[in-house]
């Protein structure tokens, strides 16, 4: 009976109802901003254990090392994006790409699996700058915030990280997964002067 109630559990997006395909908001020219909800991504904090930084930074070289405070680390979909004084958040394309993780840190860190808890978009564009700085906490101006860089802050008065993958700009913004309808909400009138387009997930 378990087995046969097990086939039946499927993945729900966060962003289910809200994020549908399609473009919104102005439709003059072209597009400001590209949204992509970021369902598939393995996800998981990693809290170093006091006096263990270095050995943890050569185990973690497969994701490129520990990040300085307010940096990332990205290589493709995998790196580590710093949270907080020796802590990471790891960021994988693939849940099961972190399976180990935890094993394998014995010793070295605590690491707790996050994928489930976290909603993550990804916003490109020539305004995503611009949407962004209507809620977000944070200074984005290139000279302020540029590739590589990370925050943890608040959108919309919703807890958030947020990291710039590169300079288009695109940015990745996680938010707590509750919370996920709220921040499509705000997202929804902070970029409709822009015109948007929303990717399928």
């Amino acid at each position: 009976m378990a087995e046969a109630a097990g086939t039946l559990w499927r993945p729900c997006s966060p962003w289910g109802g809200v994020a549908r395909p399609g473009r919104y908001g102005a439709t003059a020219g072209a597009p400001g901003l590209h949204v992509a909800p970021r369902d598939r991504l393995g996800l998981a904090t990693i809290v170093a254990a006091n006096g263990r930084e270095g050995a943890l930074a050569g185990r973690l070289a497969a994701f490129g090392g520990l990040p300085e405070p307010g940096k990332a680390c990205m290589s493709g979909e995998r790196g580590l994006v710093w949270s907080a004084p020796g802590q990471w958040l790891a960021v994988a394309e693939d849940p099961r790409a972190l399976a180990g993780l935890a094993e394998d840190l014995r010793g070295l860190a605590a690491v707790t699996e996050q994928s489930g808890s976290r909603a993550v978009l990804r916003l490109t564009g020539p305004r995503a700058r611009d949407t962004l700085s209507k809620g977000v906490a944070v200074d984005l101006h290139p000279r302020a915030f540029e590739p590589g860089d990370a925050a943890v802050t608040v959108i919309a008065h919703v807890g958030a990280q947020l990291w710039q993958r590169d300079a288009a700009p695109t940015y990745d913004l996680a938010v707590p997964r509750s919370f996920a309808v709220s921040v499509w909400t705000w997202l929804d009138g902070a970029a409709a002067e822009f015109g948007y387009v929303v990717a399928a997930g």
